[in-house]
């Protein structure tokens, strides 16, 4: 019996995926585990592999399209199978609709170029067909050096079709937010839209209105700016979460001088051997893992009646982007040196808004930290990430005037506030207090975890 090909479930709450591109074309041979087509979540694009080794048939979507997980895209036919033995094909209905086989560029484009490659031609509007590879196969680099040649090329707008030229992205996220592509100058290579594009500003007379809606008590009117999908997917969870956690909330500040200090010498250092600056959020991570080793309620999860205390300590960084929110995870983190936790971070937070993300990298956080002290924020309550049972909002550093000995001597220190969110199904206060307590320990004095 042939093999079915669907589209996978990759994420708890993931309902579709759009094709972005496929690796192989109707008829070709592959390989258990080898990558056939690339496909984009609400959080980040993923390599689909072959399900069995043998010949890629009846390719039911091609580039563009939205399937529901689950769906069968295609079929792998194993040796001595025919296209009569998948199900609903008789002999007579065993060849391919034509309409169901991906454009052309999309099929031949595999073989010759990496996924990495046909990732970036897609995100740079790119046929991925007329790059030159510098070796054998194409590279990212060809296609970036690629599109760089084309900018002085003439504006194409639309495509072969007479449809506006744009990324799949870019119509996903027109598409969402109301917006005709008609009315957008693409930045891409011969004018191609780019999701760039749709989410920049632009004039009023380049886009249409938003939809206006009179509000019933008044004469107020207001744009109706509807729910992006990564928004509304948001917004479910994070309402479950504050409807279905019990959340506790406890504050404590803490004296950075200490700290500060330390970040400052490894800087210094870092600058002597060219490395790139510690970050505070790194430093704060390093000493959350270690307050998770001594208190580890707060490494857990709640799963049906019994409590999942992890062994692996897998820090979530949150992280802003123009269309949401979205938490890359350090993992491991009490086991990684501080420089590759800041190094990790800073990595993470870099792909994650040019929306490069791994799906690994996104997945199995323990605990996550969000840091809103470059906004001049002093304090907060954040909502807790499920499954997790606990998040640390971390406010800015700020100067304040403290008693710092035993005959209240003041002085001006730096001072942080943090505030734990924490699930009192699993925790209770005196559980969660005691790991601020570390926390604070941790902060004012980091020979502490050594």
């Amino acid at each position: 019996m042939p093999t079915e090909f669907i589209m996978p479930k990759v994420d708890m709450d993931q309902e579709k995926a759009t094709i972005i591109s496929w690796n192989k074309a109707e008829g070709d041979e592959v390989k258990q585990d080898e990558t056939v087509l690339v496909v984009e979540t609400d959080k980040v694009a993923i390599d689909v592999t072959a399900p069995a080794t043998g010949k890629l048939v009846d390719i039911r979507f091609k580039e563009g399209d939205v399937v529901p997980v689950a769906t069968v895209i295609a079929y792998v036919l194993g040796k001595g199978e025919t296209m009569a033995d998948i199900p609903g094909r008789t002999a007579a209905t065993a060849a391919p609709k034509p309409a169901e086989t991906p454009k052309a560029e999309a099929a031949k484009a595999p073989s010759a170029a990496s996924p990495v490659a046909i990732r970036a031609a897609q995100e740079l509007g790119v046929n991925i067909n007329d790059v030159p590879a510098s070796s054998g196969r194409i590279s990212r680099e060809d296609v970036e050096q690629y599109a760089e040649s084309l900018k002085a090329a003439p504006q194409q707008p639309l495509s072969e079709a007479g449809k506006v030229a744009a990324t799949p992205a870019a119509r996903r996220l027109a598409r969402e937010a109301g917006i005709a592509l008609e009315t957008l100058a693409g930045s891409g290579p011969h004018g191609r839209v780019q999701a760039q594009d749709v989410m920049a500003p632009a004039p009023a007379a380049a886009r249409p209105a938003a939809p206006v809606a009179a509000v019933s008590t008044g004469e107020r009117q207001a744009k109706v700016v509807p729910l992006t999908s990564m928004r509304q997917k948001i917004a479910d969870r994070l309402q479950a979460s504050f409807r279905d956690i019990p959340h506790i909330f406890l504050t404590v500040e803490a004296d950075v001088t200490r700290l500060e200090d330390a970040r400052k010498r490894l800087n210094e250092i870092a600058a002597r051997q060219g490395n790139s600056k510690v970050s505070l959020t790194a430093m704060l991570v390093k000493v959350i893992a270690w307050g998770l080793e001594r208190n580890p309620y707060l490494n857990a999860s709640l799963v049906g009646q019994n409590i999942h205390l992890w062994e692996d300590i897998n820090m979530g960084v949150a992280t802003a982007l123009d269309e949401g929110l979205i938490v890359p995870v350090v993992h491991n983190a009490n086991k990684l040196p501080l420089r590759q936790i800041s190094e990790s971070i800073t990595d993470l937070s870099k792909r994650a808004r040019e929306g490069k993300l791994a799906l690994s990298e996104i997945k199995g956080g323990t605990f996550t930290i969000t840091n809103l002290g470059m906004f001049d924020i002093p304090q907060f309550n954040a909502v807790i990430n499920p499954p997790e049972c606990a998040i640390l909002a971390a406010g800015s550093v700020v100067r304040k005037p403290v008693v710092v000995d035993e005959f209240d001597s003041i002085e001006v220190r730096p001072i942080i506030s943090l505030t734990l969110s924490a699930d009192h199904r699993i925790v209770d206060g005196v559980v969660a207090a005691r790991f601020l307590n570390d926390l604070v320990e941790g902060i004012e004095s980091p020979e502490t975890m050594l």
